[in-house]
């Protein structure tokens, strides 16, 4: 099977959200998130529970414990792609305004992918 690209969703003023809220979060938790990273670039649509998750419209979660906190990662697939869209901790569920911001840059990145990956 072919290992999936993964890119991160870089918005129209040029920041890139799963990124910049992941330099916020603890040495470990970058770690345990850099790991799902590299399995959903290995697994792709086959990546299950309990390291990601369908969550609802196209979107996904990959899903990071540390302690009691647990963080998400929210993603889509676009043209043989995963997409990084930006990241969250959460308690209960998902918030659906988050699942809803994932949709968005979902309908942003299909319309123009080149102006909403990141290129490092």
């Amino acid at each position: 099977m072919p290992q999936t690209e993964v890119v991160f969703f870089k918005d129209i003023d040029g920041s890139v959200p799963a990124l910049v809220w992941m330099d916020d979060q603890l040495e470990k938790v970058q770690d345990k998130l850099i790991v799902r990273i590299e399995r959903l670039e290995e697994l792709g649509h086959e990546l299950r529970r309990p390291e990601a998750d369908y969550l609802r419209d196209d979107i996904y979660e990959l899903r990071v414990k540390n302690f009691k906190v647990n963080y998400r990662i929210l993603y889509f697939f676009c043209q043989q792609k995963a997409v990084l869209s930006h990241g969250l901790t959460k308690e209960d569920v998902v918030p659906p305004k988050e699942i809803d911001r994932a949709i968005e840059n979902l309908k942003k990145y299909s319309k123009d992918p080149a102006k909403h990956t990141y290129e490092e």
